[in-house]
C-alpha cells in the first residue's frame, strides 16, 4: 500500500511533465480529423483542438495546488498582444462593421490565445537543462516520424486527411498519386512544410550539441518529405536559413555536405524543380482591343497549375501582333467565350444563332500578345488575396478591420497581421518574436562549446519560419502553431534558468570576494 501511495504522489508531482510529453506527441502525430462544423465557414472543430484544452485544465489544476510555478517571463507582452487583438475585433465588429460574422471574428481572436497559451505552460515546465533536452529530442524523434510517414503517402499509399480547402474540409481519407503533394499528419502541404522548415536549425543544433548521428537521419527523413510538399515558399527559407546557419557557426564541412547533398536529392526528386519551373510562363494572351478584355488559352492537367494574370510584358517578347502566329479556330473560340459572357450579363437568351453573330463581332477585335505569367497560386496572391489585405491595413492602419475580416486565407501571414490587427497588434506580435529570439541569443552566451549551437538553431528556425510566412498564413495554422509556440516556451524556459543560475554565481562570487 505505501509503494502505490509513493507511486501516485509521484505521478501527481510529475503529471505536468508527463501531459508535455503527451502533447509533444499527440499534437504532431494526430490527423486533423474534423467533428463539428462552423456556420458561415468551411473551417470545422477538430479533435486536435481539444488538446491545448486538455493540457491546459490539467495545468491550471496543478497551479491552482502548488504543484507547480507558472513562468511569467513576457506575459505582459503577450497580454498586450492579445488586447490589441481584441481591440480590432472590438472595433471591426461594432463600430467599423467590416466583420460580418460577429462569431467567427470571436472564434479568430480567441484562437490566438488558444495557440499562445501553451508557450506558458511548456516554459513552466522546464525544470532542468536534462528536462528542457528531453523534451527537445522527443520532439524531434515525433519529427522524423512524420516526415516518414509523410514519405508512405508519397511511396506506399499511407493514408491523407487534408482541410486545406471546402472539398476536402469534411475529413475524408485520400491515397495520394505520385503527382500529389504530401502532408503527413497535418492539414495541407503548407503547414507540413513549414514545419519541417521551422525544424530543419533546430535538429542541427542539437546533431552537433548532443554529438548523436541519429539526428542527421531526421535531416534526411524531413528534407526529402520537404521536397514532397513542393512548397516554393518553406524550400527558399531552407535555403536561405540552413547554409547561414553553418556560415555563422563555422561549420564550413557540413555546410558543404549539407548544399551538395541537397542540390543531389533535389534533382532526384523532381518535384520541387518542377515547382520552381512552372512558376512562370511565356503565355498567348488574346486581348479585345475594343473592351481591354483578355483570356488565356491553355492546357490544363492535375500535374501542372494554370497560369494567370498580372500580366507581364518582357522586352524579349514580340511586341508587333504580326510577329505573332494566328491561329483563326483559337480567336473564334475566344470570341464565343467573351460573346457568351457579354450576352449572359446582360440578361439575354443565350441561342447559337445570337452567341454566333456577336462572335463574328468581337472576333475582329482579338489579337494575340506573348505575356509572362506567373501560376495561379503566384496570381491570386498578388491580384486577390494581397491587396485584399493591403486595402483593409490602409482603411484602418492602427487597428485594422478586425480577425476574421480578409476571409479565411492571405497566403502572407506579413500582410493578414497588418491587415487584420494593424499596427499596434503587429508590433506586440513580431516584439514577442524579437524579444524570444533575443532572450535565448543571451542564455546562448553562458553556454559553453557546440551546445551554443542548440540555442542559434532555434533563432534560425524562428527567420526561417518568418521567411516562409511572407507566402503562407504560418502562425495561423493550427499545428504549427502549437509547435512552434510549445517549442518557444521550451527554449524561453531552459534560457531562463541559465540566466538566472548564472545570475546566482556571479552573485555567490561576488559576496566571497567581498
Amino acid at each position: 500500500m505505501k509503494k502505490l501511495i509513493k507511486s501516485l504522489k509521484w505521478i501527481d508531482n510529475n503529471l505536468v511533465h508527463f501531459t508535455v510529453i503527451f502533447f509533444i506527441v499527440a499534437v504532431s502525430l494526430l490527423p486533423k480529423i474534423p467533428f463539428k462544423n462552423i456556420e458561415y465557414t468551411y473551417i470545422k472543430f477538430r479533435l486536435d483542438d481539444f488538446l491545448p484544452a486538455f493540457v491546459g485544465v490539467i495545468f491550471l489544476i496543478q497551479f491552482l495546488r502548488r504543484k507547480i510555478t507558472l513562468n511569467t517571463k513576457f506575459l505582459v507582452i503577450f497580454c498586450l498582444y492579445w488586447l490589441a487583438v481584441f481591440l480590432s475585433f472590438f472595433v471591426g465588429a461594432y463600430i467599423k462593421n467590416t466583420i460580418v460574422v460577429e462569431g467567427i471574428g470571436y472564434l479568430h481572436s480567441m484562437r490566438r490565445i488558444e495557440y499562445m497559451f501553451i508557450f506558458f505552460i511548456a516554459s513552466s515546465a522546464i525544470t532542468s537543462e536534462r528536462r528542457f533536452k528531453q523534451y527537445m529530442v522527443i520532439y524531434l524523434v515525433v519529427l522524423g516520424i512524420v516526415a516518414a510517414y509523410g514519405l508512405g503517402q508519397r511511396f506506399f499509399q499511407f493514408p491523407s486527411i487534408q482541410s486545406m480547402n471546402p472539398a476536402y474540409s469534411d475529413g475524408r481519407v485520400l491515397f495520394l498519386n505520385k503527382d500529389d503533394r504530401i502532408n503527413s499528419t497535418f492539414g495541407g502541404h503548407f503547414d507540413f512544410a513549414g514545419y519541417l522548415t521551422f525544424s530543419f536549425p533546430i535538429i542541427f543544433g542539437f546533431y552537433y550539441g548532443l554529438k548523436n548521428r541519429t539526428f542527421i537521419t531526421i535531416y534526411f527523413l524531413s528534407f526529402i518529405a520537404l521536397l514532397y510538399t513542393s512548397m516554393r515558399s518553406a524550400f527558399g527559407a531552407y535555403i536561405l536559413t540552413v547554409p547561414l546557419f553553418f556560415a555563422v557557426n563555422k561549420k564550413f564541412k557540413m555546410l558543404a555536405f549539407i548544399l551538395v547533398t541537397s542540390a543531389i536529392l533535389t534533382v532526384l526528386t523532381g518535384q520541387m524543380i518542377k515547382r520552381f519551373r512552372d512558376t512562370l510562363a511565356v503565355k498567348t494572351v488574346y486581348v479585345n482591343t475594343q473592351t481591354s478584355q483578355t483570356t488565356i488559352h491553355q492546357k490544363n492537367s492535375p500535374k501542372d497549375l494554370p497560369h494567370g494574370g498580372p500580366n507581364i510584358v518582357l522586352p524579349f517578347l514580340p511586341r508587333d501582333n504580326s510577329a505573332i502566329p494566328v491561329d483563326p479556330g483559337q480567336i473564334q473560340i475566344v470570341a464565343i467565350e467573351q460573346a457568351q459572357a457579354e450576352l449572359k450579363q446582360q440578361g439575354k437568351k443565350l441561342n447559337t444563332a445570337e452567341i454566333g453573330k456577336r462572335a463574328d463581332e468581337i472576333s475582329k477585335f482579338i489579337k494575340p500578345q506573348k505575356s509572362l505569367l506567373c501560376d495561379i497560386s503566384c496570381s491570386v496572391r498578388l491580384q486577390v488575396e494581397w491587396p485584399r489585405a493591403i486595402g483593409a491595413f490602409l482603411y484602418n492602419p492602427l487597428v485594422g478591420t478586425g480577425p476574421s475580416s480578409i476571409t479565411e486565407a492571405t497566403d502572407n501571414d506579413i500582410f493578414r497581421s497588418f491587415g487584420e490587427v494593424g499596427i499596434i497588434g503587429s508590433f506586440f506580435f513580431f516584439f514577442i518574436l524579437f524579444s524570444i529570439c533575443r532572450y535565448v541569443l543571451k542564455a546562448k552566451k553562458f553556454v559553453k562549446g557546440d551546445e551554443k549551437m542548440i540555442y542559434s538553431g532555434f533563432v534560425f528556425g524562428v527567420v526561417a519560419l518568418l521567411l516562409n510566412a511572407f507566402y503562407v498564413d504560418v502562425f495561423e495554422a493550427s499545428k504549427v502553431a502549437y509547435n512552434f509556440w510549445m517549442v518557444a516556451g521550451f527554449y524561453v524556459g531552459v534560457s531562463h534558468l541559465i540566466i538566472n543560475d548564472t545570475k546566482e554565481h556571479d552573485k555567490r562570487r561576488a559576496q566571497k570576494s567581498s
